[in-house]
């Protein structure tokens, strides 16, 4: 039995409880380290010394990037006023021609899901990321030579980070395959800079990054009671870009090449190879670098996991070979090859030192061969735009947007190229809510047929920088039980936007509905005298046929508690169940479709 405290309810006092208890934990263990530092006589620090790597031992490069993708989401795309609908169309990186997708598709989200899962994800690794960059060149040596140059002052150091991030957001977005959206190609860059300094660190920080997102969760639902329930969900792998995060991985990889090669690290600083390469495919196997998987067409997908799971630990094997050959050749070649105080180089020495640049060259040769290769087919996909064919069907139209819905037409985002490998094509065919715009060269599948099949209705939201326009998308239908449902698709125009100029004209269109779709008619399994009876979807109403003798004869489907004789059967309408009646015989035959 739970007693409710006063004024607070049991999950108001369940949330307290999570806090309190987590704060005593902490402040337990600081007290802890504290303790055991004086007992050692150890009045310094120890561990990461922030204040000698971050101005007042903040990460602000990392609060800046997460201040701008939090603003993005806000206010580009309206989430200030729709938090859990933001505008997202517009927003893709449909093409090359689309430079408003191309220059926000990196930094923008499908929902608050999907941000705060790429901004704690960035607030896990990029602190491991920035701090290896520093504020301060090289661990703060002087404090004179901090602001000697653009290159050494610590405020155009904090602002690198930031400004990295949006110049490798856009980068992945440029050779980013299919229409991308989100954050995560930076944060996995993030990962790649990391990864290679701090390996089982940068693994660490990933899962406590999960940690905190359950204890957030804990917090804002202290109680979840749940039963077993129908639900349509699509595989979770089939939302990961995989190709944008393998991508961004690499991106940091060879950033961090680049940091590694200008810098003599002491033996402490240095990873050895077995921890590189176990932090490497640590990473990779809890971000899902391995879920690679193919689109076969309507809602199908196929994982490779094998295939997968085998990638990652080659992509683990050659970061590894990369980071220590470069490490190797840069400690043998020493920092200040130029001054007098270096010692002359033997003619052994400088074969040695030949070699290990040699096999560095070929380890990045290698890494940047695979991200040209997995960057390249990007190019041609992105140089496609699609052609202004008309849609199936009535459409509706919102400015520059067409909206239908059709069932079995060719994919015309997956099948811009005709390609065939493995038993895969992309020539594949759709079902849904289709959307299109000429202007912005966007088609896609807002809404599959399964998924409106299992909700009944769905909204989207069309838009553009400062405007949006809902457009409800409903379903309704009978079953004549195995032999399949009778349905048709409406659309309806919600509220104009304020600053659309045909204000005017688009008020005429609202809360009126089109009928996007009717499907064909279904005929019920049982047979009365002879007469077969068919329930047939039309735009204002659906219509009972009975065929008997190579006659037809119709009639509209009667209202809720009444009745319609045709052919001498008669039709009753109870509720959601259409009944038919012929002499001492009843049977339920048509019943409303039901949705979750």
């Amino acid at each position: 039995m739970v007693y409710q405290l006063g004024f607070l309810s049991p999950p108001t006092l369940q949330r307290l409880v999570v806090i309190a208890v987590t704060a005593i934990a902490v402040l337990t263990i600081v007290w802890i380290r504290r303790t055991q530092t004086h007992d050692n006589g150890d009045h310094g620090h120890s561990g990461l010394q922030l204040q000698d790597r971050f101005i007042l031992g903040v990460p602000w490069g990392t609060i800046l990037t997460i201040v701008f993708v939090s603003l993005v989401y806000l206010f580009l795309q309206d989430g200030l006023t729709h938090w859990r609908r933001p505008i997202t169309i517009p927003f893709r990186a449909w093409s090359y021609f689309y430079p408003l997708g191309m220059l926000t598709a990196a930094f923008t989200h499908n929902g608050p899901g999907h941000l705060f899962g790429n901004l704690f994800g960035t607030l896990a690794v990029a602190p491991l990321a920035e701090y290896a960059w520093g504020h301060f060149p090289h661990a703060r040596r002087a404090q004179s030579s901090s602001y000697s140059s653009i290159r050494m002052n610590p405020y155009a150091r904090v602002l690198a980070v930031p400004c990295t991030a949006v110049i490798v957001g856009l980068i992945g977005t440029v050779f980013g395959l299919g229409p991308v959206i989100g954050f995560s190609g930076v944060v996995f860059a993030f990962v790649g800079f990391a990864v290679i300094i701090y390996p089982l660190g940068t693994a660490l920080a990933l899962i406590g990054a999960d940690a905190i997102g359950v204890f957030i969760t804990a917090v804002q639902s202290p109680t979840l009671t749940a039963g077993g329930r129908s639900a349509y969900l699509s595989p979770w792998w089939a939302d990961i870009a995989i190709q944008g995060h393998a991508l961004g991985l690499l991106m940091g990889v060879l950033l961090g090449l680049v940091v590694i090669r200008s810098r003599q690290l002491d033996e402490q600083s240095r990873p050895r190879a077995l921890r590189l390469w176990v932090g490497v495919v640590l990473v990779g196997i809890q971000q899902s670098l391995w879920a690679v998987y193919w689109y076969r067409g309507g809602d199908t997908y196929v994982l490779y996991r094998a295939v997968g799971v085998a990638l990652v630990i080659i992509l683990a094997v050659v970061v590894t070979i990369a980071v220590m050959t470069n490490l190797n050749s840069r400690i043998h070649a020493g920092t200040n090859t130029n001054t007098d105080t270096d010692p002359p180089v033997s003619r052994d020495d400088k074969s040695e030192n030949h070699g290990l640049n040699g096999k560095w060259r070929v380890a990045t040769g290698v890494l940047l061969i695979t991200t040209a290769a997995l960057a390249g087919p990007a190019i041609p996909y992105n140089l496609y735009t699609t052609d202004n064919e008309s849609l199936p069907g009535d459409t509706v139209v919102v400015r520059d947007y067409k909206l239908t819905y059709a069932e079995g037409v060719e994919n015309g985002l997956v099948s811009a190229f005709n390609l065939t490998a493995f038993g895969e094509t992309t020539t594949v065919t759709t079902s849904g809510v289709i959307i299109q715009s000429a202007d912005r060269g966007i088609w896609t599948t807002a809404v599959s047929t399964g998924r409106l099949a299992f909700a009944g209705q769905s909204t989207v939201s069309l838009g553009g920088p400062g405007w949006r326009t809902p457009v409800h998308i409903s379903r309704t239908g009978w079953t004549a039980g195995g032999n399949g449902t009778a349905y048709r698709v409406n659309a309806s125009i919600g509220n104009a936007p304020t600053t659309n100029r045909d204000a005017d004209k688009t008020t005429k269109q609202l809360r009126s509905q089109t009928v996007l779709y009717l499907s064909d008619p279904v005929t019920a399994a049982p047979q009365l005298a002879n007469k077969t009876v068919t329930i047939v979807p039309k735009k204002t109403t659906y219509e009972l046929r009975v065929n008997a003798s190579n006659r037809t004869k119709t009639a509209p489907l009667p209202p809720t508690n009444t009745s319609v004789t045709i052919s001498g059967l008669q039709f009753e309408r109870k509720s959601k169940i259409i009944y038919v009646s012929y002499e001492q015989t009843r049977i339920a035959l048509f019943e409303a479709e039901t949705y979750n």
